[in-house]
């Protein structure tokens, strides 16, 4: 339907819009009209009297006395000069008068009042019409005439200002529609037409609208489309990075885990070295060797369903701190200082092998940004019991995080805040502390430093 399109609809409107406008023009139009006839006919008596007043004896003969009766279509005239009130010429009267009229001061609603009576009147009434003579010629003048030819005279120019109502609103509409269609319609058009291509083909960079509208709302939408387009071409294809990553990682996480597996016999024969340190380094070596194989066995890939759900329970979190930051010391940075301040007795309800994941994300991040700098750097790890759960933070002396770092802070391959880092190892460690039910954020960054806070609720899942 052509009346459900906006051009259609905006056509209807104008139209009958104008037509409204037209009506409330009508009725005063209309009455000015009346009024206006109802004058020259007084003017025309005026003539017809002053005829009459030519002659010596103030006398014609009747038949001159009716044709100048019927010229000016009225049946009498009365004229008042010098206080006298004098009935100029006349004719037989079929009916009474019903109605009179005062033109002399008619202000601004009695004609329209006088009009709607006119109109809605009886048929075939008598009236009286009262004026003010032109010229100074006396002082008042009134007619008498039938009100038939007042109405059909109305019904006549009411006809006219229909049909030229009829045309300006057809010719402002057609106007309003041509308008609408160049300057609103086409743009529209236009932008349904790229979202319907771009929705076909996402993928395709030549499908993004460019903006070039010349209306600034239009223009805005088209920018904030151009905006959306660009936005999901990117999503799209970092999600078929992480599609494509997750792939090859299934496929190499068998052979990686027999390759583990063999280290891992091979490392168990160290422990019976009588080297102190090899016995020293041995457990940890296994431990490590232990937490790959687990991994690989897990198909560790970010983003996958098949994450495991965190086993839940009370653990020490003092035992996972320090075995993150021993775990860390055999990297043996010199400029970098690990500090943990957890209390022996700091009891939290956490999977202990994820949080140790989570941990030691953070402080190889903290970590890798001091060494940097190439300056020397503290990474200290502390927490608070608090009603509800507790607060796990982990400061560093660092430069603090750039800007796009920020602002992509917890998204895969977009939050690297190193050259060269993927920006996995937050999102990882966001996604874990998430499984637990808990919160990781960023507590505050500067040239100070960076502070990240954990929290991990009471109670078990």
């Amino acid at each position: 339907m052509f009346f459900k399109t906006l051009s259609g609809r905006f056509l209807l409107l104008s139209f009958l819009f104008v037509m409204v406008a037209e009506v409330l023009l009508f009725v005063p139009s209309v009455s000015n009209f009346r009024l206006g006839y109802l004058q020259d006919r007084l003017e025309l008596a005026q003539l017809a009297t002053l005829a009459l007043l030519a002659t010596p004896d103030d006398m014609v003969a009747p038949e001159l006395a009716d044709e100048l009766l019927k010229n000016a279509e009225v049946l009498n005239i009365v004229l008042r000069r010098d206080a006298v009130r004098e009935l100029v010429l006349a004719m037989p009267m079929s009916k009474p008068i019903s109605q009179t009229f005062d033109l002399r001061d008619p202000g601004f609603f009695g004609p329209i009042k006088d009009s709607l009576i006119c109109a809605f009147g009886e048929p075939g009434n008598v009236i009286r019409v009262i004026g003010q003579p032109v010229k100074d010629a006396g002082i008042q003048i009134e007619i008498v005439m039938n009100e038939a030819p007042v109405k059909a005279a109305m019904l006549e120019y009411s006809r006219n200002v229909f049909f030229l109502s009829l045309v300006v609103s057809l010719v402002t509409g057609g106007l309003l529609f041509l308008s609408l269609q160049a300057l609103i319609t086409r743009p529209i058009t236009k932008v349904i037409s790229s979202m319907s291509q771009f929705r076909n083909n996402p993928e395709d960079a030549s499908n993004v609208i460019k903006p070039d509208a010349s209306i600034s709302e239009l223009r805005e939408a088209e920018t904030a489309l151009h905006d959306m387009q660009l936005q999901l071409i990117a999503s799209l294809r970092q999600k078929e990075r992480l599609a494509s990553l997750g792939g090859a990682v299934s496929k190499v996480s068998h052979d990686l885990r027999n390759i583990l597996t063999t280290t891992q016999i091979l490392a168990d024969r160290l422990e019976m070295s009588e080297d102190p340190k090899v016995q020293k380094m041995a457990p940890k070596l296994l431990n490590s060797l232990s937490r790959g194989i687990n991994l690989c066995e897990r198909t560790l890939t970010f983003g996958k369903a098949d994450e495991p759900e965190p086993e839940i329970r009370s653990v020490g979190l003092k035992a996972i701190v320090d075995d993150v930051i021993e775990n860390d010391a055999l990297r043996e940075t010199e400029n970098v200082q690990l500090i943990s301040t957890v209390a022996h007795d700091t009891q939290i309800s956490a999977d202990p092998e994820q949080m140790f994941r989570v941990l030691t994300n953070l402080i190889r991040n903290a970590r890798q940004a001091i060494e940097g700098t190439g300056k020397l750097g503290i990474v200290s790890i502390s927490a608070d019991l608090r009603g509800g759960g507790a607060d796990i933070i982990v400061r560093d002396t660092g430069p603090g995080l750039p800007e796009k770092a920020r602002e992509f802070l917890f998204q895969p391959f977009q939050g690297g805040a190193r050259r060269g880092g993927t920006g996995l190892g937050l999102a990882i460690a966001a996604e874990l502390v998430r499984g637990h039910g808990g919160i990781l954020e960023l507590v505050e960054t500067s040239e100070a430093g960076t502070s990240f806070r954990i929290f991990l609720p009471d109670g078990e899942k």
